[in-house]
């Protein structure tokens, strides 16, 4: 168990690193949707490929912020049956729903998603609107979050499993939460 809760450890830091640089793409949408904005209204101008950048830092956004959210422990849920569960209760569920929905269908959506971003990117793909953008990046953040997403699970899976068999606290807790002391978790 310790040699997977170390490897949980790197996953957890690739999920932060990339998570807190996906906030910036948030001001970064937000002040290229402003200037377009303001281009369009002043000048009479505007130019799909602001468009086209607003909506792939928005998908980039949702798409490797997803791990991130995973690793906060800020998905939503049915909170109304779960959040009255247990600590071991709601580490079961999060196994059996990890295992038996996230990971199939993150792995279905990267595999799926995979021969469209390789094509696109062979073929020098471009947006069919005048002055749009080449779209193998936009295809590449699907499997790119997805990827992420999978091996967010895999450390949440892991973290779960530790602490069922007791070689962690609760993941996303403060140790001593639920009873549990730091002593009990080294």
């Amino acid at each position: 168990m310790n040699f997977l809760l170390r490897l949980s450890r790197p996953i957890d830091g690739v999920t932060e690193r990339v998570g807190r640089a996906t906030m910036w793409l948030v001001l970064a949408t937000c002040l290229i949707s402003a200037g377009n904005a303001v281009v369009r209204k002043a000048f009479d101008m505007s130019s799909n490929a602001f468009l086209e950048i607003q909506w792939y830092l928005f998908s980039a956004v949702f798409l490797l912020g997803a791990a991130y959210t995973l690793l906060r422990n800020e998905h939503i849920r049915i909170d109304l049956l779960v959040g009255r569960l247990s600590p071991r209760g709601q580490a079961i569920v999060d196994i059996v729903g990890g295992l038996l929905f996230l990971l199939p269908m993150a792995i279905v959506i990267t595999l799926y998603v995979w021969p469209f971003f390789t094509r696109a990117l062979v073929s020098g793909e471009m947006s069919p609107d005048a002055g749009g953008l080449i779209r193998w990046p936009v295809w590449a953040l699907v499997p790119a979050g997805f990827g992420l997403l999978i091996l967010q699970a895999c450390s949440e899976i892991i973290k779960r499993f530790a602490f069922l068999t007791g070689h962690a606290p609760y993941p996303g807790t403060p140790l001593g939460q639920h009873g549990q002391t730091e002593q009990e978790h080294i």
